[in-house]
Parts: structure tokens; C-alpha cells; sequence
């Protein structure tokens, strides 16, 4: 059964290039964002590893850690990461995965649980572990994307939707197309009119099931 939104994530005890972690422990009271590669010293995926070490400062105010998994191992993490920073100009501080045995990647459903790791595999052996995935505090997936071995990840996205997952769970309101921080929000429609313009000082009724309204400052 594939891992869906809510669910709680699989709790494995995770070897990495900064030593073993039991991934639920490691999350603790965090947000946490786990991004998968098919393999090391690949193009695509060392330029995303390197946007990831450039937002650093970005992941931590929002009480964010990442970890990022390959199924490579230790050894060849560590080689990589100096490639990483040498593309990204920025230190790649967080842990990777070395998920060799792919315990990590068909846990999380990346793939089928059959796939096996041939002799002299290219990336193509394992190609649909190219998964970002949100996890909250509560260690239940909040969000999920997918991408082909080609495109490369925005990650200014998943900034943004992080910051949309976050201001949703602290001010139980819904984010509208684009929303970026400081934008008017989504009012539940569970929230009556009399509610909301008690909470928010007004709304800006679109149609009857779309409201919108500005957060306290």
C-alpha cells in the first residue's frame, strides 16, 4: 500500500554518512523534509543537493531539518558531498541515507518491492526515487512530490509549500494558489461569516464557499 497523505512515515533505523539515526527520533518535535535520489555523482541531482545546502539558513527558522537518501553508500556520500558544495558554494550540513539494501526506498513506496540493485546498475535501476516528502512534528506525511530523472526540483517550491503547511496547522486556515507568506489566506468554510470577521477584523467574500482574510500580524 503506498505511504498517503497523513499516514504516519515508516520508522527504520536509518544508516547515514553522519552515523545511524532511528528516523523518528531524529525528526524529535521538528518539521522534516526527506528528498530521495537514485544515485550519487549524478548531474541533476547534485545540483538539487546543492540547492538544498544553499537554503540552510532557510530550513532553520523554520524549525526544519532535512536528510537527504541515495542508495549508494557511506563511502561514496562522503565523496559526493564535496562535489555538492563545490556546485552549491554552500556546505551540504545534512545527513544523506545510504539505503543500499533499498529498505528506505520500498518502505516509503518509492519502489516495487521487488526491485533489486543489479551489478554495474545505472540510474535508470532505480529511477522513481525522486520523491520529496513534508513530514510534520506528529510524524505523519503532510505532502509529497515526484519528479522524473530529468527535471530538476524547484526547491523554492517546497520552501513555499512548507511555509504553506506550516501557517495552515498553526492558524487552521487553507492557502490559495501561489500563496506565498503575508498573502490573505483561505477561510474554512466550517468557520461562519460572524466567526471569521471576529477573528481576522473582515473577509473578502469571493463567492459564498471562498472567503478570504488576512492574518494577524
Amino acid at each position: 500500500m503506498s505511504l498517503r497523505i497523513n499516514d504516519t512515515i515508516p520508522n527504520l533505523a536509518v544508516e547515514t554518512d553522519q552515523g545511524t539515526f532511528d528516523l523518528h527520533e531524529w525528526i524529535g518535535d521538528k518539521w522534516a523534509i526527506l528528498f530521495s535520489h537514485p544515485k550519487d555523482f549524478t548531474p541533476v541531482c547534485t545540483t538539487e543537493f546543492g540547492a538544498v545546502a544553499q537554503l540552510a539558513d532557510e530550513w532553520a527558522k523554520r524549525d526544519t531539518k532535512v536528510m537527504g537518501i541515495s542508495v549508494d553508500g557511506v563511502a561514496e556520500h562522503k565523496e559526493w558531498k564535496i562535489d555538492i558544495e563545490l556546485v552549491g558554494g554552500a556546505k551540504a550540513g545534512f545527513p544523506i541515507i545510504a539505503d543500499e539494501d533499498l529498505k528506505v526506498a520500498k518502505a516509503f513506496d518509492m519502489l516495487p518491492a521487488e526491485a533489486y540493485l543489479p551489478d554495474g546498475r545505472t540510474p535508470a535501476d532505480s529511477a522513481t526515487v525522486r520523491v520529496v516528502f513534508i513530514v510534520g512534528p506528529d510524524k505523519k506525511l503532510k505532502l509529497s512530490m515526484t519528479y522524473p530523472m530529468n527535471v530538476g526540483r524547484n526547491f523554492a517550491e517546497v520552501l513555499r509549500a512548507l511555509d504553506g503547511l506550516q501557517t495552515a496547522a498553526r492558524e487552521n486556515v487553507a492557502t490559495p494558489a501561489n500563496w506565498q507568506v503575508g498573502q490573505d489566506v483561505v477561510v474554512p468554510t466550517t468557520v461562519s461569516d460572524a466567526d471569521a470577521i471576529a477573528k481576522y477584523g473582515s473577509i473578502d467574500a469571493k463567492l459564498p464557499y471562498l472567503r478570504m482574510a488576512k492574518l494577524p500580524s
